[in-house]
């Protein structure tokens, strides 16, 4: 499966709108200190939420059918840029009264998550420059 995203500048500054696969809109900027606007995420700071997302989604996708209430669950993951390679740590926050027999399989859960596999599995990278003819609209 191929997914797609495309960003353009907003206005000349540093904030972008990225379409995702032509059905969502996210808008990346960057702090007011290195001369953004500040109005979204930066996005280098999207890929840690990118995993959290995707292990909270399995974990709730896991406790739906089995009637797991999960609405006091957490998942944090802090990025360091500063090692190489880079480091990801994941933390999954349980209430206090979660069921101790589920604690074992959220670790098992999380290692599902499609994003945590595709950074697991590594990436190639290819770049095209490409010039675009102008149509006058």
């Amino acid at each position: 499966m191929t997914m797609t995203a495309s960003a353009r500048p907003v206005d000349g500054g540093l904030s972008h709108e990225i379409d995702v696969n032509g059905r969502h809109t996210i808008i990346t900027d960057e702090p007011t200190r290195i001369g953004g606007t500040d109005l979204g995420p930066a996005p280098h700071e999207l890929l840690p939420a990118m995993l959290a997302a995707c292990a909270s989604t399995m974990i709730a996708t896991y406790a739906g059918p089995r009637d797991l209430d999960v609405s006091g669950l957490r998942v944090d993951v802090e990025y360091d840029t500063s090692v190489t390679p880079r480091l990801l740590q994941v933390v999954v926050h349980a209430p206090v009264d979660f069921p101790e027999e589920q604690l074992e399989r959220l670790h098992r859960i999380v290692d599902t998550c499609p994003v945590k596999r595709a950074f697991e599995a590594g990436f190639t990278f290819e770049e095209r420059i490409v010039v675009d003819a102008v149509t006058a609209g």
